[in-house]
């Protein structure tokens, strides 16, 4: 061999080994003009906006004193009109007013109230109807789950736990705590009655939170608490009393619940809707109204309209945006989409009324943001 190609040779191999020594270990080697075939990567986008849908009381019907006050399709039908919005969302909440029990007498304490329909025992059949519906957290933290004793509320949590949906407000059961698309919630309710969670004890309150928060990523909070009826739309700012009840006072405890680690604060028992605040960054409405109460609960008036609610979150638990879809119920027609919005007008109304330094806006569609441009991407294609 000539000796200048021996010299090349040993030129060259140092430089032929590192190559196959970057090749080996991962490091940039020189481009190649070779294309190499590969599988391109998609990666889905991250989850980072939650949606929390929201609706008022839920009784739908009620075997007590007979049969006449159930729906004759034992409430199969009930969410049909607005199934679609129920559905698809991280969290739907609402508060179920009232026990799920097929059988036995009303709790001692209630029999005042033997004669008339108000004492509300739906067929645990609707444990079925509720989750079909598309809900997975329910308050029982009101005056109707006392209804028929021990028996209804242990009927009632055997039909939930069943049904697999969350619950919380007992003071056997005050909270839950669930996962969806690897975000952990954590749920409690409160009210000013027997054997529920206490609505009037802020201390209580602001102690469950803070264990909830603890370990979970969000901290979802229902009460039931204030007046009832169509005189009780505003919120009054001091305890409320209604038939010599102290009913709370529903602004302290938001708030409280807010500095204590909720974020968000949902209101139902005054059978109207109320107003929507944000305060630190953190969602409360005070009252979601009558969403599907069939024929024993007044809908006559305000008290027929009522907003679902959808609320748009960060994982922070920060506010983004909201919308109402607007809803109304009749006893003959039951519940309905409103095409007319009507309980869009009057929660902005009762807000800019009650809390005009929000700095919220409530336009003509039912978008919730505050004075600045709105994140419309945060809001589902669906409701557009």
């Amino acid at each position: 061999m000539p000796v200048r190609y021996l010299i090349i040779i040993l030129c060259l191999g140092p430089i032929l080994y590192s190559c196959h020594e970057q090749i080996k270990t991962g490091q940039p080697t020189v481009k190649s003009s070779i294309s190499i075939p590969h599988k391109t990567v998609v990666v889905p986008p991250r989850h980072d906006t939650l949606c929390i849908a929201a609706v008022g009381d839920i009784m739908l019907g009620t075997s007590y004193p007979d049969k006449s006050s159930l729906p004759a399709d034992s409430g199969k039908s009930s969410f049909i009109a607005i199934k679609k919005y129920l559905h698809g969302n991280d969290v739907t909440f609402g508060n179920l007013e009232g026990t799920l029990l097929d059988s036995g007498a009303p709790a001692n304490y209630k029999l005042h109230l033997k004669s008339k329909a108000y004492l509300f025992r739906m067929p645990t059949s609707c444990g079925k109807v509720l989750k079909d519906a598309g809900f997975n957290a329910l308050s029982i933290a009101n005056n109707h789950i006392g209804d028929f004793g021990d028996n209804g509320r242990e009927s009632t949590m055997r039909t939930l736990d069943s049904a697999d949906i969350n619950y919380a407000g007992l003071l056997s059961h005050p909270s839950s705590v669930f996962e969806v698309n690897g975000v952990t919630y954590g749920f409690c309710a409160f009210s000013p009655n027997s054997q529920v969670e206490p609505l009037l004890d802020l201390q209580n309150t602001a102690d469950e939170i803070r264990k909830l928060k603890q370990d979970c990523d969000v901290v979802i909070v229902a009460f039931h608490g204030g007046g009832e009826g169509a005189g009780f739309e505003h919120v009054p700012f001091k305890m409320e009393s209604f038939f010599g009840e102290k009913r709370g006072d529903v602004h302290a405890f938001a708030h409280n619940a807010i500095d204590a680690g909720a974020d968000v604060v949902l209101g139902t028992g005054p059978h109207v809707s109320r107003a929507v605040e944000v305060y630190k960054d953190r969602f409360i409405a005070y009252s979601l109204g009558n969403f599907c109460t069939y024929k024993c609960v007044s809908v006559a008036g305000v008290c027929g309209i009522a907003p679902l609610l959808k609320i748009y979150i960060n994982k922070k638990g920060e506010f983004l945006n909201a919308r109402i879809i607007p809803v109304k119920q009749t006893h003959n027609g039951g519940l309905q989409t409103d095409s007319l919005g009507s309980v869009i007008k009057r929660i902005r109304m009762l807000t800019q009324m009650d809390f005009p330094q929000s700095g919220l806006n409530i336009d003509d569609s039912g978008l919730i943001a505050r004075n600045v441009t709105p994140r419309l991407d945060t809001v589902g294609a669906e409701d557009k």
